[in-house]
């Protein structure tokens, strides 16, 4: 069978770096995973490949769509498994990329079937959202379902009233409804994870939002603005300067809560890919020879 090689691991690890690499090596292409780079017009706050990277190797689902469409991760499932069963007619590998935990589990398990939501219920949620915040909402969810609590990106507010949309409905906590069973697929897996040591996750996090905002992340906010607050712009990094352009915080203080958030979202994902013992951890400072060794001795076993 053929074999989707995906580079998963936390948010400013060398995910992109290595999967050039990796591509490279195989000489086949590549899938972003990663549901914030799917966006034409956000590429500073979103670390997209550089134009030299993305000519590199042939990239998919990069910046494919507008900021006003909707995507779901239905729909990347659904685009993502139609384009592999043709990029698997000239490849035998291909590699998937992003730091999107739920996104990647699409591609590979398939999503999990929730209960039908009552429309009513998902305008009650959104209400409460507009007119008290986010916070309340973060609340309920933390008593109602713990568990999901402590893998979700709770500053996101799409994902936060879908969880809540689910419990409201069926009375039962949205985790519940996550299968481990995944869905046949017609390809093989192998997860490769880059780690670092916490502190240096933390530091080279600081730096890229430090680089973000040279390379003018701020200017790239003030022209959203106006569309703050469609689904996709609910992201790190542009919530936090709007709050800053509104007049509600300093910048200094703006770019701060850029660095903590995005730590508490790269601790996140580090505890969502943690409970996959599929995964084969790197350090993210092996050479990529190593783990192309690595695929190459998975490829001559046979498919379980």
């Amino acid at each position: 069978m053929p074999l989707l090689v995906c580079i998963v691991g936390p948010t400013a690890i060398g995910k992109t770096r290595m999967g050039i690499q990796l591509a490279q090596a195989f000489q086949t292409e590549i899938l972003s995973a990663d549901s914030r780079q799917f966006f034409k017009e956000m590429t500073l706050g979103t670390a997209v490949p550089s134009e030299e990277e993305l000519t590199a190797v042939k990239h998919h689902f990069i910046q494919n769509k507008s900021i006003l469409e909707s995507y779901s991760v239905g729909d990347f499932e659904r685009d993502a498994l139609a384009l592999l069963k043709k990029l698997f007619q000239k490849h035998d590998i291909v590699v998937m990329v992003g730091g999107s935990g739920l996104y990647v589990d699409a591609v590979v398990k398939g999503l999990d079937e929730f209960p039908e939501v009552a429309s009513e219920v998902r305008e009650q949620l959104n209400e409460t959202l507009k007119k008290e915040g986010l916070a309340p909402l973060q609340k309920e969810l933390s008593e109602v379902d713990p568990k999901y609590f402590q893998k979700v990106d709770i500053q996101n507010p799409q994902r936060v009233i879908r969880a809540l949309e689910v419990y409201r409905s069926s009375g039962k906590p949205f985790s519940s409804f996550r299968k481990a069973k995944k869905n046949h697929r017609f390809f093989d897996t192998l997860y490769i994870g880059l780690e670092a040591e916490r502190a240096v996750v933390y530091d080279r996090i600081n730096v890229r939002v430090d680089k973000m905002m040279s390379e003018g992340l701020l200017d790239e906010a003030k022209g959203l603005l106006a569309h703050k607050s469609v689904n996709a712009l609910q992201t790190v990094g542009y919530r936090e300067l709007f709050e800053y352009l509104e007049g509600r915080c300093s910048l200094e203080e703006a770019v701060e809560e850029i660095k903590k958030n995005t730590r508490r979202f790269s601790k996140r994902q580090g505890t969502w890919f943690r409970k996959n013992p599929e995964i084969r951890w790197f350090h993210y400072t092996a050479p990529v020879s190593e783990i192309k060794t690595y695929i190459q001795k998975t490829l001559t076993q046979p498919s379980g």
